[in-house]
């Protein structure tokens, strides 16, 4: 019998539907003509080229001489999920104890844990456009129904309550609120929030918070943690942090969900039987990130500041594209609109997928066509490098249009 001939099992659905994130494909294509030599200028993947703060790395280290290489709970150490409780206390005023609190290998496997605490098959999820591309495949490996929400450049990124209260259903069981959000960097104001809140307390509808992003706001701006809205709002909230873009800790996959006690019981149950604690050196790390001095912090969120109002600025200067000026994260998006059914480089552009592609290929830049994020017309550009990269870049961007 022939390879041909035999008969292969059908392998899971869900499994064949997901997609590859287009973040992690642009920037693994970036790498690969980095590598082969080729001069080019990276802004995909989100993550801070700052280094890990001396005092946390010091404390990873610690943790391997000291031998604290061991299993721990499934849902972290009790210090680690008391000093999540303290940071959140010290910071928003927002009071959770250690059972509340489930500690992930990074803030994406925090969602992934609280959808599955959360979605049953052919459950309704609203997800608000633009979105993180994960977003919409973990609603997806849940066998729940995304239910996408689109806000346009003109309304600033955010949808309003009118809009949320447009696509429930009597099968809406969640909504993700990135906020401030992944690709856009808009920030929700409290009065935005408290108006999405009524609506989903009229509901009893979940809400997964991801304030990942949180300590990175800028011109002066005070940012309102979700669950300080209201116990009404507290208890249907899933709140979703971590160490990674605050504390320049992204390869260290540390975040955590806080919510209920029950949910959260439901959510170590699953951590328990699939990945089990995260690395015990990484949660010695995130413990003295979280309640050690938070000057750093501060730092790198005013570097951040002064490359976002530097990209802006020049690229609004730019015939053929424009950008909104983001509140906070590190991304900013750029509108394509004025190019669409142009020729560049001797292709037709007609979504952002057109442009990366031949910007990547003759430009040497790679960003992020905006299609994954529900957004076909934008790309994003991701300002965490350095200034010298982001000059650079723009530089090469004016080139490139040059005569459009």
């Amino acid at each position: 019998m022939t390879v041909e001939e035999i008969t292969v099992k059908e392998l899971s659905r869900i499994a064949e539907a997901v997609q590859a994130s287009t973040t992690m494909a642009i920037d693994t294509l970036f790498k690969q003509m980095k590598a082969e030599g080729m001069d080019v200028i990276g802004f995909g993947a989100g993550e801070p080229d700052f280094n890990t703060p001396d005092a946390i790395k010091a404390a990873g280290i610690a943790a391997i001489e000291h031998n604290d290489t061991r299993y721990t709970p499934a849902t972290g150490t009790l210090e680690l999920r008391q000093a999540v409780c303290d940071r959140l206390q010290m910071d928003f005023g927002l009071t959770y104890a250690p059972n509340q609190v489930a500690v992930t290998n990074g803030a994406k496997h925090a969602v992934y844990a609280a959808l599955r605490a959360l979605i049953n098959p052919g459950d309704e999820v609203i997800l608000p456009a633009p979105f993180w591309v994960s977003y919409l495949e973990l609603i997806k490996i849940m066998g729940g129904v995304p239910v996408v929400v689109s806000a346009s450049e003109g309304e600033d990124f955010k949808i309003s309550a009118e809009k949320l209260e447009a696509a429930i259903t009597s099968k809406t069981k969640a909504l993700i609120l990135n906020n401030p959000s992944n690709p856009t960097g808009m920030v929700y104001t409290r009065e935005e929030l408290q108006a999405l809140a009524k609506v989903c307390v009229k509901h009893e509808i979940y809400v997964v918070a991801d304030e990942i992003y949180c300590n990175l706001l800028y011109d002066g701006a005070s940012f309102t943690s979700f669950p300080t809205l209201g116990e009404d709002v507290k208890d249907l909230t899933l709140l979703i942090n971590g160490v990674s873009k605050s504390y320049a800790m992204t390869g260290w996959r540390m975040g955590y969900v806080c919510t209920g006690a029950h949910i959260a019981k439901l959510i170590a149950n699953y951590l328990s039987h699939s990945t089990g604690s995260p690395s015990a050196i990484t949660q010695k790390a995130a413990l003295a990130a979280l309640t050690g001095p938070q000057d750093e912090v501060e730092t790198m969120r005013q570097a951040f500041e002064a490359r976002r109002d530097y990209i802006v600025k020049r690229m609004n200067q730019i015939p053929g594209v424009s950008c909104l000026k983001p509140q906070g994260a590190f991304y900013v998006m750029m509108n394509l609109e004025k190019l669409l059914g142009k020729t560049v480089h001797s292709v037709e552009i007609h979504s952002g997928d057109d442009f990366a592609k031949v910007f990547l290929e003759q430009g040497l830049v790679a960003v992020v066509p905006g299609a994954g994020f529900g957004a076909p017309n934008f790309v994003r550009w991701s300002y965490a490098t350095s200034m010298e990269n982001i000059t650079a870049g723009l530089d090469r961007l004016g080139r490139f249009l040059e005569g459009i």
